[in-house]
């Protein structure tokens, strides 16, 4: 495969595949099943527990949130709404940024930072001031997620690489799992202050564990900060058909997933299921489906091929979503787990395309992609509260299954464009 262009050069047909090949690394990359494979996917899965731990706690919370401040729906979720659309904007600095600090040391300060914001909300229990807490916490959350995927991308060789992102994104499963089940467990007792001190604390474990365990980078060179530089790496990507696919569909898989997982405890805590916060926060246990996806469908993926596993997914995220409409509780979690289990294998899959399919600017790649994957968090999350206020539970999926939809017929063009190459 020919090596990139540089910025602003006219781009060749090769540089429009989405085939998530790589050309060959150079000997010394962190090689499948040895120690540093392994130290480097404990503390990746460490940090990506952490990281949504500290970011989708709040979820379960947001019925308290519009209760105790007279809030609606919509209204509530701005507590992550304005975290990940801070988030998605930081994004495309930290990973400039990370050019001249380095990936390990922007990570960790990215965790202690976050869970610092964290544990400062019991502080100040005012909403205004929750917002501002949360907003800060997108910026210094940003410097974890974009960097993680260049880590990978950079010191794993390319059969480690996607198993490595798995199990990332399995850890980001499971944090965001652990992270909703403990913080409506906890409130539904002791209310939502000391669900976030816990939250917090857990968020500190996980930045020492991550510092002590990552694998210092082989194939890391510090540059200085070249804003001209970083910009003409996004401007290569956003001119490269393929890559602008992949972004999109990081924000509507994204956005379809996180509006759901939003209002599903307004559906839950109301007739006729009239759950308690406790059990509502339990239905996150159905995460778990999340952490053999994203591992399972990655490797799958390496065989039967990125774009047709992929569209697999989707539509599994999307039959999940249609299932929330019964009025049978079983059906209803049933419907969670197929969402939850297509998002994260195609998510996985996207994410290491991503990371892989760049040949130039891995960090910038990395960080377009999670800008639009956050941004669909945001502004398809916060629309969804709208239609739910507007429109009550049909409403609010009939809007769902748009970007859903889109997503859907985006992945099976991938698959057939990869399959061409």
């Amino acid at each position: 495969m020919s090596s990139a262009p540089p910025a602003g050069a006219p781009l060749s047909r090769a540089d429009t595949t989405v085939s998530p090949a790589v050309p060959a690394q150079p000997p010394g990359h962190i090689e499948r099943g040895t120690p540093a494979f392994w130290r480097a996917v404990v503390a990746l899965f460490a940090s990506g527990f952490s990281t949504f731990s500290l970011l989708y706690f709040v979820q379960p919370l947001m019925p308290l949130f519009a209760h105790d401040f007279g809030l609606s729906a919509a209204a509530s979720s701005l507590a992550l709404s304005l975290s990940t659309a801070l988030l998605a904007i930081s994004m495309l600095a930290a990973s400039a940024v990370s050019e001249r600090l380095g990936r390990r040391t922007l990570m960790f300060a990215s965790l202690l930072g976050s869970a610092t914001l964290t544990t400062a909300m019991t502080l100040f229990p005012q909403w205004p001031a929750l917002l501002t807490l949360r907003a800060l916490m997108g910026i210094t959350l940003s410097g974890l997620p974009a960097v993680a995927m260049a880590y990978v991308g950079e010191e794993m060789e390319p059969r480690a690489a996607g198993l490595a992102m798995g199990l990332y994104i399995g850890g980001s499963a499971i944090g965001g799992m652990s992270g909703r089940l403990l913080a409506g467990v906890i409130a539904d007792g002791h209310g939502w202050r000391v669900a976030a001190l816990v939250i917090g604390l857990i968020g500190f474990a996980g930045a020492v564990l991550f510092w002590r365990t990552l694998p210092a980078s082989r194939h890391f060179k510090p540059r200085a900060l070249d804003l001209a530089g970083a910009l003409g790496s996004f401007r290569s990507h956003l001119r490269n058909p393929a890559m602008l696919r992949l972004f999109a569909q990081g924000f509507l898989l994204m956005g379809g997933f996180v509006a759901v997982y939003n209002y599903i405890g307004f559906r839950l805590l109301a007739p006729p299921f009239s759950l308690s916060h406790a059990v509502v926060g339990m239905v996150s246990v159905v995460y778990l489906a999340g952490i053999v996806s994203s591992a399972w469908m990655g490797d799958l993926a390496a065989r039967l091929g990125h774009g047709r596993v992929m569209a697999a997914g989707v539509l599994l995220q999307l039959a999940g979503a249609l299932l929330t409409l019964s009025d049978n509780l079983w059906l209803l979690v049933l419907g969670m787990a197929v969402l939850t289990f297509g998002f994260f294998g195609a998510h996985s899959i996207c994410s290491s395309w991503v990371a892989r399919a760049a040949r130039q600017g891995r960090a910038q790649a990395s960080s377009l992609y999670l800008f639009g994957y956050y941004c669909g968090s945001s502004l398809i999350g916060l629309g969804g509260g709208y239609a739910l206020d507007l429109a009550g539970w049909n409403g609010f999926i009939g809007l769902v299954t748009v970007p859903l939809a889109l997503a859907a017929a985006n992945a099976i063009l991938l698959a057939r464009r990869a399959a061409a190459v």
